[in-house]
């Protein structure tokens, strides 16, 4: 009868880590959705709203700054 307990509380864990893993999965991937990761041209769109005239060299260093900030 032990051996039954054990099968269940193993097959509970291998469910509940499957489904967390899926729930995690469809979380992330609508949060991407919602907030996609900045790019070189969302960056150069707001630094034009914000009357600035960007090269590709400010460009280039913000880009590589926030890569820095998210390695952190």
């Amino acid at each position: 009868m032990l051996w039954l307990y054990i099968l269940i509380g193993v097959l509970a864990l291998i469910v509940g880590i499957l489904l967390g893993f899926f729930i995690a999965r469809k979380y992330m991937m609508d949060y991407l959705k919602k907030n996609p990761p900045i790019n070189e041209k969302m960056l150069r769109v707001m630094m034009m709203q914000m009357g600035q005239n960007p090269s590709q060299k400010k460009i280039n260093q913000m880009m590589k700054a926030m890569q820095n900030q998210q390695n952190k």
